[in-house]
Order: C-alpha cells, then structure tokens, then sequence
C-alpha cells in the first residue's frame, strides 16, 4: 500500500509540472544574413591559360540568379552574350557558356555586381568577379574615377565607363561602331568607378548612359562625356567626367497637313533660327513659323483652303537646307484665336503677366490694352512679344495688397489670318511684401566673366537669374518663401544660356557650379549667402 501511495504522489507531481510549463512558439532561429560562398569553380577563378568554353562556379546554398542584364558586366565586352545557367530556377551551381572567341593574352571578368542571391533571404554575394586569363598572367591595373551631370545636381546611376585603346584604329567614328577594350558601370546609385585587371598602355576614356546596353555611342537618346586628352594606365589619377546629352544637329522632316492653313513639320535639333519659305510654283506664299509648345514640332501657318495641287516648303537653319513638295487638300478644321493668361489670381512682385495665343500675333494696339490699379489709377507697363513662341509678356511695377485690373479691347491683338480678340478682362491681386523673402548672394573666386547666376526650386524651376559681367553682389528680393538651389553657369559663348557639349567637336559643355546646399528662404527675411564659384 505505501508504494502505491508513493506512486500516485510521483504521477501528481509529473503532471502539475506538465500543466506549469510555459508554453512557446517553434521559430527557424535567427535571421540569414550571410550571403553564398563559393565551394569551388571549374576553372579556378584567376586561372590563366584558359581556353575552353565552359565555366562551373559551385555554392555553400542554393542561390538564385536576379537582374543579371543590368547587373552583369563582362569586360572586355563580347559581341556574342554567354549563356549562363539557370536564370529562373534556384541551384546550387551557375555555368557559364562562352559563344564568342576569346582574344588570346587577354584577362577577362565577370562582375556580377548584386545578381547572385542566397533563395532564402536574398542576401547578396556583394559585387563577385570571377577573373581569367587567355595568356601566361592576370592584368592587375586599374583606373579610377567619378561622374557627376554636367548641368543637373542629380547624377544619373548605371552609367557604363569604356576604355579604348589609343592606337591608329580609333578615329572619331569608333565609338559609335565598336566596342571599347574594356567596361565597367557604376551601378545603382554610385558616382564612382574603378576600371580593373588593365594592360599598361594608352586609352581614351568614356562615360555612356547605355540605354540598349550595346556599349556603342546613340546621341539622339544618350548622355557622354569624355576627357579630351588620352589617359595613361598605370595613372593615380582621379578622372572627372561630366555627362551631357548633345544638343544634335538640325534637321527637319516633310510636313503634313494639321487643319486648314496650318502644317506641322517634326524636328531634331535646335529650331529657333529655323526659316521656312512657301511657295506655289514660283510664286511665294505669305508664311510664319512659330513652335509647338514643348513638342519636337514647328508649325507652318499659310492661307487657308489654298487652290494648289501642293506646295514648295523649302527649310534652312545654318548648314541645314531642304526642299519640301506636300500634297494640299481641303481641311474642315480651322485654328480659331483663343487667348489664355497667366498667372491667374495672384501675381508675385518679380513675376510679370503672360498671354499665349492658339494662333500667331502679328500686330499689338496698345491703344487698347490698360492696366489700372484698384484706384483705377493707370499703370505703365512693357511689352515682349516672343512670336515664335506665340507669348505676349506684359511687366509693370507693383505695389503691396494692391489690385491689378487688365483689360483688351476687341483689336488689341490680331492674327495671322486678321482676326481679332473680343473683351477680355484680368485681376490680379499682390500681398505684403513681408509675406516675401530677400537673398543677397556674393560671388567668391570668380574664374571669369560673364555667367549666369540661377536660383532653381526642388523641380528644378528657375524662379530667378541674373546675369552679370563683372558684378559679385547679387540681391533677389521678394522671392517666395522656399528651398532654393542655387547654381552659376560659366557663359563662356555669351549667349545668355548653357550650352552643352559635342563629341565629335571635342567641345565640352559650359561649367556649372552649384552651391552644395538648398538655402532657406523665409517670409520676411534677409538671407545672406556666400557662394565660392571658384570650382
């Protein structure tokens, strides 16, 4: 009996033990956090001597394969991309299948910058090389250098950096056909890059944004910069490139038929001094030329419903000259004048009142334009007409918590085509002038005269410029309140803009300095910013 007792007791205390235990939840353990290692490779990476066609590079886990388009870079580059295996499945092995014939005594890499992944976590085996050699040792030069835009504060990412070699094969054309000897990209966000496993010897350095990844120059859609002198390898150097997008040259192409007196003609280039003659046999036709908003189109305003078979458009901008023939026809449509104005409301003290037309001006009667205070007093104003552009900008002075009321009388502007705007009427108000800021900024260590000093918003918007041939004190009151970037550009053809760069001129873009901070405008304040343009 006392054993069975001792029993239970036992069989008790077992169970309230199991009842008190505390109760959890099964986890995997900590988080992976280590990325793939490499257990072997077939060749050996760094092998010399390498002649075969197939590469095995075997894993610690299972890997996956991501991005590898954009993330792989081969160097020097082959005309015929490997095959590498698998792209899509998770494996413990990837293999390499050369297509292209290897040049002999030449050292080649596979960077494969992020794409190699454990299938897990996803946690990255950070910028792996596999290097070989075609000859008897590895090339172990490197160059290194840094990018950055030419004209904007923002660098772009997954620029490619191109070595070629500086012999008697490269000319002018060789960047648009053929492939450099070597590449790399700077990948994601970097604006640094290093050029490694390079021979000794001479090369012309350039940057691309390869948008088809062919490694060859496209200038109607790519950014370049280069140096305009050759580098020498081994260098300690650190190259700058700036890049830039070529402003192209002019050309037109044949225009169609938009409505009835009106054609449009797409092109490329820079359109501003472009002039176009009409013709109907030999008979010239009355014509104005005038752009198209923001679009690569110029528009060519005629008579309307013209009796003619077609039409003679012959188009010349500096070097270029082209006849057109388009075939006419009867268009229903027909370009009314219609008037549009900005800003609408409220005007700030540096801004000044614009009208576009739908159809282009040719004649302003001011005798039928006012603009009156709200005292109905009249207020002297100015006026640019920008007929290309088809904008009619009117500055007047203005007063604080003032009321500004325009009127056009019907005839104030008429078209093209003699038509004329019926009554149109304004308002426009003005706050205090302490709702405004004040910014006084002083150039340091001007290099030369003159530039163009220009202060952007966070869109990169130019809310104020001033340009100056000798003056270091600039003073832009009544800004708005905000975050301004500020930046001056070098105007070293005097023409009052930025001008960008050319490949094949070996001309470089103008320099551009920015202020390396956004400076702080606030509402009745008088900021006072040093800027060392000195580079």
């Amino acid at each position: 009996m006392p054993k069975l007792k001792i029993v239970l007791y036992l069989l008790l205390v077992v169970a309230a033990s199991a009842g008190c235990a505390k109760r959890g939840v099964i986890t995997g353990g900590p988080k992976d956090t280590i990325a793939p290692v490499i257990v072997r490779s077939n060749p050996e990476n760094r092998s010399t001597n390498f002649n075969g066609r197939d590469i095995r590079i075997d894993f610690s886990e299972y890997i996956r394969i991501k991005d590898l388009n954009k993330q792989l870079i081969i160097s020097p580059p082959m005309e015929n991309q490997p095959d590498i295996m698998p792209m899509s499945n998770a494996s413990r092995y990837i293999t390499i299948r050369i297509k292209d014939t290897l040049k002999p005594n030449t050292t080649y890499s596979f960077n494969f910058g992020q794409s190699i992944t454990d299938n897990n976590e996803g946690n990255p085996y950070s910028q792996f090389k596999f290097v070989f050699s075609t000859g008897a040792y590895i090339d172990s030069l490197s160059l290194k250098g840094k990018i950055k835009d030419a004209y904007s504060n923002k660098t772009d990412n997954f620029v490619t950096l191109m070595l070629y070699e500086a012999n008697e094969q490269f000319n002018d054309s060789t960047i648009y056909r053929q492939k450099p000897r070597y590449v790399t990209n700077t990948l994601g966000s970097l604006t640094t890059f290093t050029l490694e496993n390079l021979k000794e010897g001479k090369y012309h350095l350039i940057a691309l944004k390869d948008r088809n990844n062919n490694y060859r120059y496209d200038p109607k859609t790519e950014k370049i910069a280069f140096l305009n002198s050759t580098v020498t390898v081994p260098n300690d150097t650190i190259f700058l490139l700036e890049m830039f997008r070529e402003q192209g040259t002019f050309r037109a192409f044949k225009p169609t038929l938009a409505s009835s007196g009106r054609m449009l003609m797409g092109f490329e280039g820079d359109a501003r001094e472009a002039k176009a003659v009409v013709k109907k046999g030999q008979d010239v036709i009355a014509s104005l030329t005038t752009a198209m908003g923001q679009k690569d189109s110029l528009q060519l305003w005629l008579p309307r419903n013209m009796k003619a078979d077609s039409l003679q458009v012959s188009l010349s901008h500096k070097k270029f000259e082209k006849d057109f023939f388009v075939k006419m026809k009867e268009m229903k449509t027909i370009d009314s004048l219609i008037v549009d104005a900005s800003p609408k409301g409220s005007i700030g003290f540096r801004e000044k009142f614009s009208v576009t037309t739908s159809t282009p001006v040719v004649s302003i009667d001011e005798a039928k334009i006012s603009i009156r205070d709200k005292d109905s007093v009249a207020v002297k104003y100015t006026t640019v007409h920008n007929q290309f552009e088809q904008r009619i900008d009117f500055d007047f002075p203005k007063g604080e918590e003032q009321r500004y009321d325009i009127t056009f009388l019907p005839g104030a502007f008429k078209d093209f085509y003699g038509a004329v705007n019926d009554t149109l009427n304004y308002s426009l108000t003005t706050r205090l002038l302490t709702d405004y800021g004040n910014l006084s900024i002083t150039l340091e260590n001007a290099k030369r005269f003159p530039l163009l000093l220009e202060i952007t918003n966070a869109k990169g918007e130019v809310k104020a410029s001033y340009y100056t041939e000798k003056e270091t004190q600039v003073n832009f009151e009544a800004l708005p309140p905000d975050k301004y970037t500020l930046r001056v550009i070098y105007d070293d053809n005097r023409n009052g803009e930025w001008d960008s760069g050319n490949y094949l001129e070996k001309r470089q873009p103008e320099e551009v300095i920015y202020f390396p901070e956004e400076v702080d405008v606030h509402a009745n304040w008088d900021v006072e910013q040093p800027f060392n343009i000195g580079g």
